[in-house]
């Protein structure tokens, strides 16, 4: 049985002085809950075959170590910098040190002694392509404290990270009385806990979806979206849980909520490639994360969508920067890019920047066209947006019609655009100066003698083009228009 005191659960330093300055700050903690393991990583380039047996030889490059399971739930869960607080297992071996290394500057760890050592998980790949995966280790939790239980009273928001290792099991009791108070969110496994009854939401993946169902109450076997939503509909049910997610990977998420027959199919906002390690961690971290921050189940699973597809584009619990303490914070997931960092990795491989600007204030199929042939000039296409103070003094009290952070979000939902870039000045000259385009494109409306950032782009050896724009489609005209429609159907009678 490990011996391990942490200092953390001092009352000086613990759970109620923590209490304190999280009312100070008027949000309260999100508790994570469950199994952590250390997962390590071993890459290398596999290019010839043992002598003695036919198996890779794998020449060893990088060794990477990290908090899983319900470390790395915590410690994703804590980069936004709200407060995360751990209820986890850990012992005296060195994983478990190296774990508490890697945690302590980004959660609060309240431990359960562990009788055994940490569940190290190790992939071995080659190219980026796992050939094998070992685990090692494991133990029992031991009994909860005073230390659980007031984490427990604390917390704002549970999320229980169950690798079935035991630790869901040892705090069930607290577990059910929170599900009465405050959102909790499941993430199951096969060989864990069955969620308490009342959680807010589960969030099974497609096979833990399919092994967790209960048989009786399967009604559809395969892969496809209905499958999916009859079997979260039925573990919602078995459950008792509000709703459940079955997480889907590069289709995204299905919701289904108990007693519905409609379930809402949440499709990622861009395909994410790259490596899904931890991916369901993520998935789960920012849902419980916003369900704490009151969001319905719904737009909790849109954020999580987004934020998991991010995830894994940059390299999935296995990015260097995500254990880097100097790294800052990730910005809202979005497949838009930095607008400058962008700008600066296109001109380095001798690519071609395109740059086009304007209010977009009520985005009509002229813009649209423009935009998708500005694209097709160059590498990328960045659009200089005006803020809403600019539109103001431009175009007078009554505009824009639509605000600054809906405009931004429109244009970046478009396949065309790769960056926004938000200006605050009347024009955007400043702005083009420090992201220097190759290429500025307006419409047709203007010509390129004429555009005023013509001589800014001759600065740099950059050229402004006008390109064809359809006539007849503006702001002004589709609000003219919207003003003079009847805000309700007009009645009819019938014969």
């Amino acid at each position: 049985m490990s011996s391990h005191t942490d200092s953390r659960t001092d009352p000086r330093t613990g759970p109620r002085h923590h209490r304190r300055t999280r009312r100070g700050s008027g949000q309260q903690p999100l508790l994570v809950v469950g199994d952590t393991l250390l997962d390590q990583d071993i890459d290398g380039e596999a290019t010839r075959l043992a002598p003695d047996a036919p198996a890779p030889v794998v020449d060893v490059r990088h060794h990477r170590s990290h908090p899983g399971g319900a470390g790395l739930a915590a410690a994703l869960a804590a980069r936004d910098g709200r407060t995360v607080v751990l209820v986890t297992a850990l012992g005296d071996d060195q994983a478990s040190d190296t774990v508490r290394q890697a945690l302590a500057p980004r959660v609060h760890l309240v431990e359960l002694s562990l009788d055994g050592t940490l569940p190290v998980k190790t992939r071995v790949r080659a190219g980026d392509r796992p050939l094998v995966r070992i685990d090692d280790g494991g133990g029992t939790p031991g009994e909860p404290g005073d230390a659980v239980r007031e984490a427990f009273a604390d917390a704002g928001a549970v999320l229980v990270a169950d690798y079935g290792r035991g630790t869901a099991r040892a705090v069930r009791s607290h577990l059910h009385t929170a599900a009465r108070r405050a959102p909790v969110l499941w993430d199951p496994h096969p060989r864990g806990d069955t969620p308490v009854p009342e959680v807010r939401l589960a969030t099974p993946n497609a096979a833990e979806a399919r092994a967790l169902a209960p048989p009786a109450a399967e009604p559809a076997t395969g892969d496809s979206l209905r499958a999916h939503a009859l079997r979260g509909a039925a573990l919602a049910r078995h459950w008792q849980a509000a709703a459940v997610a079955v997480t889907l990977g590069e289709r995204g998420a299905i919701l289904t909520r108990n007693g519905s027959d409609s379930p809402m199919l949440v499709p990622p906002p861009h395909p994410a490639t790259g490596d899904p390690c931890g991916a369901g961690d993520c998935f789960a971290a920012v849902a419980a994360a916003a369900l704490g921050d009151g969001a319905l189940p719904e737009e909790a699973i849109q954020r999580a969508v987004a934020e998991a597809a991010a995830f894994v584009a940059a390299g999935g619990a296995g990015n260097p920067r995500l254990w880097d303490p100097q790294s800052p914070a990730p910005p809202p997931a979005h497949h838009c890019q930095d607008p400058f960092t962008l700008a600066a990795a296109v001109r380095a491989r001798g690519g071609t920047v395109v740059a086009t600007g304007g209010c977009f204030d009520l985005l009509h199929a002229g813009h649209v066209g423009l935009l998708e042939s500005a694209r097709r000039i160059g590498d990328c296409l960045i659009v200089c947006l005006n803020s809403d103070a600019s539109i103001r003094r431009l175009k007078g009290p009554g505009r824009p019609l639509t605000p600054e952070a809906d405009r931004v979000r429109v244009l970046s939902g478009l396949g065309c655009v790769d960056a926004v870039a938000v200006f605050h000045e009347d024009t955007p000259e400043t702005l083009l100066r420090t992201l220097r385009p190759d290429v500025w494109a307006k419409g047709g409306d203007y010509t390129a003698e004429t555009l005023p950032e013509s001589a800014a782009l001759r600065e740099w050896g950059g050229q402004a083009v006008t390109l064809p724009y359809l006539a007849g489609r503006s702001t002004t005209e589709l609000a003219r228009r919207a003003a003079l429609a009847p805000l309700t159907p007009p009645t009819t009678t019938r014969p």
